[in-house]
């Protein structure tokens, strides 16, 4: 049985208009901003997890996934990030968490968290889905699902199937926020004035790419 342990290395652009936003509830959606500049929508589903998408919120709340790498990447798989340690061995100071397994299945987009041979030993660690991986189904918790960005998530550099998904130079979360704190940092945020523009550019303005 595939085991994502936390001990060995198994171990938008922001919607228009708010259309995602509008149709769940911003308290539970999580706006993730990827090294390679994308951004992905992430709906959590606390009726499918409650406590798992609580931990998860709390952590994300702290800015805790700030910074953390992508550490196991399977093309055709899945992508698993959460580990401060970047080993695929760490995890934050919460306990681990009592298993909510569903009968959700894992499938394109689902996220569910990664955790050791003991079933109630999920923590801080992740993974997305790149495939419908059925085999998953009734042995992981699934706490969410991707609901904008996927072909963002389909650029995060990759490991090898050969390698176990090891990535050396991996890509990273820039940031991890509640879509209600987005929306709030955008309302908050003053619009220059037209006045404020520069009347030119300068022919060799200097441009930068991330």
């Amino acid at each position: 049985m595939l085991i994502f342990s936390r001990r060995a290395a198994l171990a938008f652009p922001l919607l228009a208009a708010g259309t995602a936003w509008a149709a769940t509830d911003a308290d539970d959606t999580v706006v993730m901003t990827l090294k390679n500049g994308g951004k992905v929508v992430i709906r959590l589903r606390p009726d499918w997890a409650p406590k798992h998408v609580a931990q998860i919120e709390t952590l994300v709340k702290r800015g805790f996934y700030d910074g953390l790498v992508f550490h196991r990447v399977i093309p055709g798989f899945m992508a698993q990030t959460g580990d401060p340690t970047g080993t695929g061995s760490g995890g934050s100071d919460l306990p681990d968490l009592k298993a909510e397994f569903s009968d959700q299945p894992f499938k394109r987009g689902t996220l569910g968290m990664a955790r050791a041979s003991d079933p109630d030993s999920a923590n801080s660690q992740f993974f997305i889905c790149f495939a419908d991986s059925s085999f998953l189904d009734g042995q992981y918790t699934v706490f969410g699902e991707v609901v904008s960005g996927m072909a963002v998530v389909d650029k995060i550099k990759a490991g090898s199937q050969a390698n176990n998904g090891a990535v050396d130079n991996p890509d990273k979360i820039v940031t991890l926020r509640l879509a209600s704190d987005v929306k709030s940092d955008a309302k908050a945020k003053p619009k220059p004035k037209a006045t404020d523009a520069p009347a030119a550019e300068p022919t060799d303005a200097p441009t930068s790419q991330d």
